[in-house]
């Protein structure tokens, strides 16, 4: 049942990589990032210091058959690249609504990555989405450039907690219509 799951998950063509759905072989890079205060300290859920077993459980959630949660890993092997940049995820809400979060490797920054995935995410539209909405932190413009360039239309100040800083972070919250 779960591999049937995963192969219904849409495979995505960028013009550098695919994004794929997250599979168990992930785990190792998937876990060196993650481990990575860099990384774990823009997103909201990733912990740091990295317990054992957060990254497995982070596949085993976003490959069950009931998940809410779609992750897609940017893969470049078939580009000549690694087979882990980053993850790209849709979180789903209701009314044909889901929140997009995204990073990548810190080796990655600046490279285009990010807004390429953004963008195909945007264009396949894999959930059917009529609205995207997006949070950054406000400590990260980089995400946020990445988001108003794919289109999304600022939306207000908020602020989310962040497991790995231990706190509540001030964020920036955008909106993409898609229908």
């Amino acid at each position: 049942m779960k591999q049937e799951t995963i192969l219904a998950q849409a495979v995505i063509e960028t013009p550098r990589m695919f994004l794929r759905p997250v599979r168990a072989s992930d785990a190792g890079l998937l876990a060196m990032y993650h481990a990575d205060k860099r990384v774990a300290e823009m997103t909201t859920s990733i912990p740091h210091p990295l317990p054992p077993g957060a990254t497995e459980s982070f596949i085993a959630n976003v490959t069950k058959p009931d998940r809410g949660s779609f992750s897609w890993v940017m893969d470049a092997t078939e580009f000549g690249g690694s087979e882990v940049l980053g993850v790209i995820s849709l979180d789903q809400m209701d009314r044909g609504q889901s929140e997009i979060g995204y990073w990548v490797a810190p080796a990655m920054w600046n490279t285009g990555f990010a807004s390429e995935a953004v963008l195909a995410m945007i264009d396949a539209n894999p959930l059917e989405n009529k609205t995207i909405f997006g949070s950054v932190f406000q400590d990260n413009p980089s995400s946020a450039r990445v988001l108003t360039n794919a289109g999304f239309d600022y939306l207000g100040d908020a602020e989310a907690f962040s497991v790995a800083r231990n706190a509540k972070v001030a964020t920036w919250t955008y909106l993409k219509r898609l229908a």
